[in-house]
């Protein structure tokens, strides 16, 4: 059994999130990220090409951008990305967001690939993103 507590939580900042990795330190078949997101009008999207990526929204609400299609998530809602979709979550304006993500993979930055599409979100209330690219 491994507990791991908050406080001892280690953010690295990427682009447009803080990402911290409470399993760094365990033998470990998945991977886990604890992420904190600020609204931001312009997100990239990224990929995860080995597993698939589940996400509890333990605090905020916005939108998951997932391969085009805008999906409204708040807190409490589970989320499960299919393997190498890109996406993006985006607080909506006024809200930061809290993400719990598992990855049935063990080594996250070997499962993680930016990409180039950019999705927009002129005023982060639920509307239709546009992608640019």
């Amino acid at each position: 059994m491994t507990v791991v507590g908050r406080s001892t939580f280690r953010f690295a900042d990427l682009p447009g999130r803080r990402s911290a990795d409470p399993l760094a330190a365990v033998d470990s078949q998945s991977s886990v990220r604890y992420v904190k997101l600020e609204h931001d009008p312009t997100r990239t999207a990224h990929r995860h090409p080995h597993s698939e990526e589940v996400m509890l929204i333990v605090a905020g609400h916005g939108h998951l951008w997932l391969e085009g299609d805008r999906l409204p998530v708040e807190q409490g809602d589970v989320v499960r990305v299919p393997t190498g979709a890109a996406h993006a979550t985006i607080p909506d304006r006024g809200s930061a967001m809290e993400l719990m993500c598992f990855f049935p993979h063990p080594d996250l930055a070997d499962n993680m690939v930016e990409t180039d599409i950019a999705v927009v979100n002129d005023d982060g209330d639920h509307h239709d993103p546009k992608v640019t690219s």
